[in-house]
């Protein structure tokens, strides 16, 4: 019996789409179970911290106890009435206490022992929101009462309508409101549960601020470097806004982007974020600067907070967040043996800088009681001259000759654009990947908008396939085959290279570009995109980055 030709494209369809669904369905399965193991992992962590706030509080109730009781023995000592009132159990346990000097390991406690006054000094005192985990990157926004205008609600219109749809499910962002003042706290609540209700009931805002209780006493700072009291007072508070804000998100993301309730943003400055970042995985960076200005567009691997929370809670009254950053760098990499310039340079490689600026500061009344605050970005203006692609590893190289520093490897890397002196025929430049991949397309851009006559001409693109083996070509491609192995398989044209790849080529061991006779003109690379075949072989190497980010701090 034979199938008519609609049965049998019927049939196929429906396997291949109950193959999809089964692919999909186990895929989403995972990521839900991922997503409750993360949830019973933030649960379990919680009950440690429990413990430990009632271990620190009995430590230090027991060491109270046995102070007393060294008192108690010093009094009493020759004393024999006054011994003979105990039985012998209680002299041995008092002679056992009284001579054990363990040593205590000093914990966030030590700082701030005012926590042990309360159990919940470490929990928001109000938490709105559905608890998204699981995202690339989380937004902090600390926000604080200001007695002239707030900015809030711009800046988060700005952030969210910036966002493309699949971005939106990708991040979080978490407003903290650093007041103890509870009517003024469900005042800025109604306000963007009003503006914004649809953002926060799908998980992309939370609402948090802190108990009172997780406050010290500010009233009696020591008042340095020439700051009046209420602004050693201000900074002394925004300091610890700050940790709350960084323990709270921490669990939540991959990245951690500190933000501030009073800027603006560019278009696609989320990708361009999340790229330049995953660009980077394999650099040991600490912080990405996404603006000039402050604490403002500052991003940091989740893993890393753990260790820029504790450093600020051991100097939080003693200088500003800003200052306080570069100390830790400056811990970490600088030599005292040498000079100023070597530590400036050893601290550039855990700071990175991406230029121009995303963020701008559009608040000109601060936070700050009276004060007038005229900053803005001066790169904000400036336009991205680099396009920013997730590549796959490679070894890149070239023979053109490198302007002021605008180097190749930063192009892939997604730090710079490449400038390269008048290219001559022959030159090339050179993508050989790590591993072999499977490639769909490529796209590689020349010029940008300061130097848009900075173009590739005369260019062609070419791949080299991993194997000769089973490989069958047409005609029209083996004509394209050059001695080395290599296949063209396109050109620039008006500066662009654009095109598909044959899928009988891949697996592809390297892309290639090549200079066929002289230019007249320099050349600029600004973008770079090979887009890989596999969702699988894309998913697996982004997950590698990710993986990688999280257990540098154990290889180290």
């Amino acid at each position: 019996m034979r199938f008519r030709n609609g049965t049998v494209a019927t049939v196929l369809a429906f396997i291949t789409l109950f193959l999809t669904l089964s692919w999909y369905s186990t895929w989403q399965n995972g990521k839900e179970k991922l997503i409750a193991y993360q949830r019973e992992f933030l649960a379990l962590k919680e009950r440690l911290r429990i413990a430990e706030h009632r271990i620190s509080q009995r430590s230090s109730e027991l060491s109270a106890i046995v102070q007393q009781f060294r008192r108690v023995g010093a009094e009493t000592k020759g004393n024999k009435d006054t011994l003979n009132q105990f039985s012998d159990n209680t002299l041995k346990l008092l002679k056992e206490l009284t001579s054990k000097k363990s040593l205590q390991v000093p914990s966030i406690y030590y700082h701030l022992p005012h926590l042990l006054q309360n159990e919940g000094s470490l929990q928001p005192a109000v938490q709105i929101g559905n608890g998204r985990t699981g995202v690339s990157i989380v937004m902090g926004i600390p926000t604080v009462k200001r007695e002239v205008k707030s900015y809030l609600i711009e800046t988060l219109h700005s952030l969210i309508d910036n966002l493309y749809p699949e971005e939106k499910l990708d991040c979080v962002i978490v407003v903290f409101i650093g007041e103890t003042d509870i009517d003024y706290v469900h005042g800025v609540i109604a306000n963007l549960e009003k503006e914004f209700s649809k953002e926060i009931s799908s998980g992309l805002v939370e609402i948090i601020s802190p108990p009172a209780s997780y406050y010290p006493d500010l009233t009696n700072l020591k008042e340095t470097f020439g700051d009046s009291k209420d602004r050693v007072r201000w900074r002394t508070k925004q300091n610890l806004d700050y940790c709350f804000l960084m323990m709270y998100a921490q669990e939540k993301g991959i990245y951690y982007i500190q933000l501030e309730d009073d800027i603006i943003v560019k278009q696609n400055y989320f990708n361009t974020i999340k790229n330049f970042a995953l660009q980077l995985s394999s650099e040991e960076w600490m912080i990405l600067e996404f603006s000039q200005l402050g604490f403002i567009g500052k991003m940091f691997q989740a893993p890393d907070l753990t260790l820029i929370v504790e450093f600020i809670f051991m100097f939080y009254k003693e200088k500003p967040i800003d200052w306080l950053l570069d100390h830790i760098l400056w811990v970490k990499v600088c030599n005292p043996e040498k000079d100023a310039k070597h530590c400036d340079r050893q601290k550039a490689n855990l700071r990175i800088r991406f230029r121009p600026s995303l963020f701008q500061h559009v608040g000109l009344h601060s936070s700050l009681t009276g004060k007038i605050q005229k900053l803005t970005d001066k790169d904000y203006m400036k336009p991205l001259l680099l396009k920013i692609h997730v590549n796959p590893p490679a070894e890149v190289s070239t023979s053109l000759k490198v302007y002021q520093g605008h180097t190749l490897e930063k192009t892939y890397m997604g730090e710079d654009f490449f400038w390269a002196i008048t290219p001559i025929a022959g030159d090339f430049i050179l993508f050989k990947f790590d591993k072999p991949v499977n490639v769909e397309s490529y796209l590689f851009h020349s010029g940008n908008q300061e130097h848009p006559g900075d173009i590739l001409l005369n260019t062609t693109v070419e791949v080299l396939p991993f194997t000769n083996e089973g490989l069958v070509l047409s005609k029209e491609t083996k004509d394209k085959r050059l001695e080395d192995g290599y296949i063209r398989i396109g050109k620039f044209e008006n500066g662009v290279a654009e095109g598909m790849v044959d899928p009988s080529l891949n697996p592809i061991a390297a892309f290639r570009l090549t200079v066929i006779q002289n230019s007249a003109v320099w050349a600029i690379l600004n973008e770079v995109r090979q887009y890989i075949t596999s969702v699988k072989q894309l998913r697996l190497y982004m997950f590698y980055n990710i993986v990688t980010s999280y257990l540098r701090p154990f290889w180290s």
